[in-house]
């Protein structure tokens, strides 16, 4: 024991100066020295487990990628990427060294499988401070979420005596500088980037310069998750007459039906919330024959922003002049109820379970802590779900229907490309490797080619288009799996739809209704120099042709808002 302690001195002494090694020594017998529970010794082992070969990283960018952040993903894996090759092909041959002595080390600590590369720099450490910085440039705001991750899995390769200090150190700051050197090749695009190109006809709709006759469901828990302004504040100084009303203990359904039953009920129907709200409203005017007018108020904001209402400003334009455009929608049916109206997307599998852990974590950690923990918990624990699809039977990781024409390449279009086109879009990511599903998921339709090509990608990803769709759901350990529509997950919906077949599962089904609702959007010509001037989250500004100002004070039902 003594003669290997001098042998790995010796080597040490090669790379690192000795006031360098001294403080590895030293906070070596810290970190052994101190005693720790036998649970806290299993969580540090399973958490540098879980990002052995960039597992966790790659977790971590398939939620990234679920919830429309795929550059987001791709910088901080396309970093990860070059990291690890530099670390384990360059620097590890360059610096060498080796890792600590496991008798130094508590034996609950020691890691199933003790690694035998060379020590200097941390491979862990310094993919995941790719990781990480890759995704702080794109999205400041999750990077701060992930850095204190990347950091964990640092100190785990300290913890159960996989690496010294110098080693995480050096491997922090290797992946630091990698990510950063590629913000010089490709340039950052921070914020959220402007909707899809204009599609459909435009149609003139009931102009409201004042707002009157326009009744708005104002749902403030959706976008809890993103800082912008208020929305409702710029809604009451440019439509003065409108009427807001906040949801509380009631449902937007529940509430637009109150006022249609009125004796002086609204002509216009609005929504500001996310695309779950702006589904149930939609839902609602298409049964009373009425327009939508849809204010941007979510997290992702995917219909209004391919209906071209990117901001509160663009919405209100729209509204004030008149102009619209007739769009495509789809009825979801489980079973034999009545049809869900669904504006972006169906789906049922890692996405759904995805959205029902991370609501479920939601109240407790907040959005986007939530969605990383149940990032880890579902694609760690999921399994495929069994389909039985127009009588055709398959094992998928994912199905997703998406309501119009989208890209191709990708198992995941949440977000439509076209307000018309009269098809749905299927999806099915199908079973085979939990890694490459996640890998699958991750990477957008460009990049996702060319790893293909590069056969770094499975050629799993099946698609097709088509008018409508017959899917039974088989249950995965006696439950049947939630379907999701529109960021909504149908669980109740679900089980009662069960109970109608005579073999396990459910059974639902996807139409398409062609030129079905009438939507306010800027008119193509004036969207187009509209979106010159447009920047997110920017002060309001005034219309081109702004109506006179009124003296009644602005309408509120509920607790006022804004």
């Amino acid at each position: 024991m003594a003669f290997t302690s001098l042998r790995v001195a010796v080597r040490r002494t090669r790379i690192l100066p000795h006031w360098l090694r001294r403080a590895d020594a030293a906070v070596g017998r810290a970190v052994n020295g101190r005693h720790a529970h036998p649970a806290v010794d299993r969580f540090w082992g399973r958490l540098s487990g879980f990002a052995d070969k960039g597992v966790l990283w790659w977790t971590l960018a398939g939620v990234l990628a679920v919830t429309r952040r795929r550059r987001t993903a791709a910088r901080g894996l396309l970093s990860l990427l070059v990291a690890s090759a530099l670390t384990n092909v360059i620097a590890k041959k360059v610096f060498g060294g080796d890792r600590p002595l496991l008798a130094d080390v508590p034996i609950g600590r020691h890691l199933p499988k003790p690694p035998i590369t060379p020590s200097f720099p941390s491979g862990h450490s310094a993919s995941g401070a790719a990781f990480a910085t890759g995704v702080a440039l794109e999205s400041p705001r999750l990077g701060a979420a992930i850095v204190p991750v990347a950091l964990g899995v640092g100190y785990s390769r300290l913890h159960t005596g996989a690496h010294w200090i110098s080693d995480v150190v050096g491997g922090l700051a290797l992946g630091a500088t990698v990510a950063a050197a590629g913000a010089l090749l490709v340039r950052p695009q921070p914020g959220v980037a402007p909707g899809p190109p204009p599609t459909g006809e435009d149609r003139p709709l009931p102009a409201a310069p004042d707002g009157e006759g326009v009744f708005v469901v104002v749902n403030r828990s959706s976008g809890t998750s993103v800082m912008r302004f208020d929305p409702t504040a710029v809604i009451a100084e440019r439509l003065p007459r409108a009427e807001l009303h906040e949801l509380h203990d009631e449902t937007a359904a529940e509430a637009v039906h109150r006022a249609l039953a009125r004796s002086d009920p609204p002509r216009i129907l609005g929504v500001c919330g996310g695309d779950g709200s702006v589904a149930a409203v939609a839902h609602e005017a298409r049964a009373a024959g009425l327009p939508l007018f849809v204010v941007p108020g979510g997290t992702f904001n995917h219909f209004a922003r391919t209906a071209g209402a990117a901001s509160v400003d663009l919405a209100v334009d729209a509204l004030q002049r008149g102009e619209g455009v007739r769009a495509d929608v789809a009825e979801l049916a489980f079973g034999d109820e009545p049809p869900i109206t669904v504006l972006n997307t169906a789906s049922v599998g890692v996405y759904p379970d995805f959205v029902a852990e991370r609501e479920r974590l939601e109240e407790r950690y907040g959005k986007w802590p939530a969605a990383l923990i149940s990032a880890v918990r579902v694609l760690m624990g999921s399994e495929p779900v069994t389909i039985v699809m127009n009588g055709r039977r398959a094992r998928v990781w994912t199905l997703f229907v998406g309501v119009g024409a989208n890209d191709p390449g990708t198992p995941a279009p949440l977000q439509r490309r076209r307000l018309d086109g009269g098809v749905l879009d299927v999806r099915m990511l199908h079973a085979g490797s939990r890694a490459r599903a996640a890998a699958s998921l991750a990477f957008g339709r460009r990049t996702s080619a060319m790893l293909r090509r590069l056969r770094l990608l499975p050629e799993r990803i099946e698609s097709f288009r088509t008018e409508s769709l017959e899917v039974i759901v088989r249950p995965r350990h006696g439950q049947p799996p939630g379907f999701a529509h529109d960021g909504e997950v149908s669980l109740e919906a679900a089980e009662e739809a069960s109970a109608e077949l005579a073999v396990p599962g459910y059974r639902t089904t996807l139409q398409i209704v062609p030129a079905a609702l009438d939507v306010y959007r800027p008119a193509t010509g004036s969207r187009d120099g509209a979106a010159r001037n447009f920047t997110q989250g920017a002060a309001t500004r005034r219309p081109a042709r702004a109506a006179p100002r009124s003296t009644r004070a602005p309408h509120w039902s509920g607790t006022a808002a804004g």
